[in-house]
C-alpha cells in the first residue's frame, strides 16, 4: 500500500482521494479518537486532570480559539505545545508556498497561479506536525510587520511591480504559520493597535498591510496566554480580540503537595550520578514543597505575581547539588540530603519569588529563610506531637527529656564538612532523639532515620523550645536557656 507522504504531485493526491481539513476539524477529529479509546491527549501534566484539561477539551471540541489565564509557571505554554500532538501526522502543502498553501484550496497569488500553470502536476511537499508550531512572546515592540507582514521593497524592485500588488508582501510570522497552532504568550502586553490587526485575521479573514486589503482566509488555531496581573499592571485585551477568543481557561497552581512532588520530580534536571548516588529522604520532598506553598501565602511575597513551579524544581536542583558537592569535599561516595542541605535551596527561592514593599524591606535572604522556618513549623505536626504554644506549669511533654539533654550542654555541633559517618554519630549522641523516632516514626525507612532526627531540632527551633546558630562551618543547636541559667 502505498504512504500518502510518497505523493508528490497534486494529481496523485487527488488520485488517492485525499480530503482537505481544517486544522480545527483536525484537532477535533484526533481528540476525539483519542477519547474513545481512552488514551490521554495531554500526558506530564498533572494537577488538571478534573479542571484545566476538560475544559480545554471541551474548547477544542468547539473549535475554539483559546486564551489560557494563570499566574506564571502553570503550564500554559506546555499546554499549548502539547496541542501539537492532536494534529495529523502529515499534511500536504503546496511545494514553495511560504504560507503553507493547501494543494487543494490554495490561498495564496504564489500558489493559485502555479497549479493553474502546472495543473495536477503540481509539486507537493508534506510538513510533520511538529512543524506545525509557532510562538511569539508578545513585547511592547512587536510591529505589525512582525506578525502581519510588510512590502519588500528589493522584492518589488526585482520584479518590477507596483507596492500595492501583494507579491511584493513579505509574509510575517502568522501567515507563515497558516495551517498551524499559533501561540502569542503575554497576550495583554500586545499594543493595542496590534490586538485590532489580529482581530482582522480572526474575524474577517484579511490582513491589511501599507493601506491595501489583501483577502487571506487562513487556517488557524490561536492560543493566547496571559497573566491576570497584567491586565491592570502592564496592558489590556481589546474588547473585539476578547470577544473573538471561544474559550478563557483558568490554569492553577498544584492543590497539594503530592501533586507538587510529581511535578518536581518529573521537571528536575539532574545529572545522572545525582539521582544514583544522592537519597533525598521523603521528609525532604514534601519540606522542599511546602516552601512553595508558604510563599504562595506569604505577607512579604506579592501574591498577585505568583510563585512559579519552577522555583520547587530549580531548589530541588539546588537541594541535590548543595549535597553532592559536601559529599565531594568529605569524601563519601554517596550520601542522603540532610535538613542543613536547605541552605542551599535560598537562591532558588529569592531568584523566583517577587517581594511586596516589606519583604523588600526584611531582605531576600531573611524573606528565603522564614519561608523554610515556616515549612517546618507547618509538616511539624504532621509527623510529631504538636507543641502548644502555651503549656501548664509541670506537664510533661514528649520533648522534655531532648530538651534536658540539651540543657546540660555547652552546644550541640553540626558541621558541614562533617561526613556521613561523624554527621550520624553526634545525632545518635542525642539518645531522646532516638525514642522520638521510635514511639512516633516506628515505620520509616531506616535511610530517612537521620533527616528526621535533624528535623525533630529544627522544629523545636520554631518552637522556641531550642535554639539554632547559623555561622560559616554549620549550625549549632543548644538550650535557649540553660547558658544564661548556668551563668548565673
Amino acid at each position: 500500500m502505498m504512504n500518502m507522504t510518497d505523493i508528490t504531485t497534486l494529481g496523485a493526491l487527488k488520485k488517492a482521494g485525499y480530503h482537505t481539513k481544517s486544522i480545527k476539524d483536525e484537532l477535533r477529529d484526533n481528540l476525539i479518537k483519542n477519547i474513545k479509546k481512552g488514551t490521554p491527549s495531554f500526558n506530564g501534566i498533572h494537577g488538571y486532570e478534573n479542571t484545566v484539561i476538560p475544559e480545554l477539551e471541551r474548547a477544542i471540541l468547539s473549535r475554539h480559539n483559546i486564551n489560557l489565564l494563570g499566574l506564571r509557571g502553570q503550564a500554559k505554554t506546555r499546554l499549548a505545545r502539547m496541542m501539537v500532538n492532536l494534529l495529523d501526522e502529515y499534511i500536504p502543502v503546496v511545494e514553495g508556498s511560504e504560507i503553507n498553501d493547501d494543494p487543494l484550496d490554495p490561498i495564496s497569488r504564489f500558489a493559485q497561479e502555479l497549479i493553474k500553470e502546472k495543473g495536477d502536476d503540481t509539486p507537493i511537499s508534506w510538513v510533520h506536525r511538529d512543524a506545525r508550531f509557532a510562538e511569539k512572546l508578545a513585547t511592547p515592540d512587536v510591529t505589525v510587520a512582525d506578525i502581519i507582514g510588510d512590502v519588500d521593497p528589493i522584492k518589488a524592485a526585482n520584479l518590477k511591480l507596483s507596492y500595492a500588488d501583494d507579491r511584493v508582501i513579505h509574509y510575517g510570522m502568522i501567515p507563515r504559520a497558516n495551517r498551524c497552532i499559533f501561540v502569542i504568550n503575554e497576550l495583554p502586553d500586545l499594543q493595542a493597535r496590534i490586538q485590532v490587526a489580529l482581530f482582522n485575521i480572526l474575524q474577517e479573514g484579511d490582513i491589511q498591510i501599507r493601506g491595501f486589503k489583501l483577502r487571506l482566509p487562513l487556517d488557524m488555531q490561536f492560543v493566547f496566554t496571559a497573566n491576570p496581573e497584567d491586565y491592570t499592571n502592564r496592558g489590556s485585551i481589546v474588547t473585539p480580540l476578547k470577544d473573538r477568543i471561544g474559550s478563557q481557561i483558568l490554569t492553577h497552581y498544584p492543590a497539594n503537595i503530592e501533586t507538587a512532588r510529581t511535578i518536581t520530580s518529573q521537571e528536575a534536571n539532574l545529572d545522572e550520578r545525582q539521582a544514583e548516588q544522592i537519597y533525598v529522604p521523603e521528609l525532604a520532598k514534601d519540606l522542599l514543597e511546602q516552601i512553595s506553598f508558604e510563599a504562595r501565602d506569604s505577607e512579604f511575597v506579592d501574591v498577585k505575581s505568583g510563585v512559579s513551579a519552577r522555583m520547587s524544581i530549580t531548589a530541588y536542583e539546588n537541594l541535590l547539588s548543595t549535597a553532592e558537592r559536601r559529599a565531594l569535599l568529605a569524601g563519601d561516595e554517596s550520601t542522603t540530603v540532610r535538613l542543613s542541605d536547605f541552605i542551599g535551596v535560598i537562591p532558588a527561592i529569592t531568584g523566583k519569588v517577587e517581594l511586596v514593599y516589606e519583604g523588600e524591606q526584611e531582605g531576600a535572604d531573611f524573606v528565603a529563610q522564614t519561608l523554610m522556618d515556616n515549612a517546618i513549623k507547618t509538616l511539624f505536626p504532621q509527623y510529631f506531637p504538636k507543641i502548644e504554644k502555651l503549656e501548664k506549669q509541670g506537664e510533661e511533654t514528649p520533648y522534655d527529656d531532648l530538651i534536658s539533654w540539651f540543657f546540660n550542654r555547652d552546644g550541640f555541633e553540626l558541621l558541614d564538612a562533617d561526613n556521613d559517618a561523624i554527621y550520624q554519630s553526634k545525632l545518635d549522641e542525642a539518645t531522646p532523639l532516638d525514642v522520638l523516632i521510635n514511639d512516633y516514626q516506628p515505620d520509616i525507612d531506616p535511610r530517612d532515620v537521620y533527616f528526621e532526627k535533624e528535623f525533630i531540632l529544627w522544629g523545636l527551633v520554631q518552637y522556641k523550645k531550642l535554639s539554632k546558630y547559623r555561622y560559616n562551618e554549620g549550625m549549632q543547636f543548644q538550650d535557649p536557656y540553660g547558658s544564661f541559667i548556668k551563668g548565673i
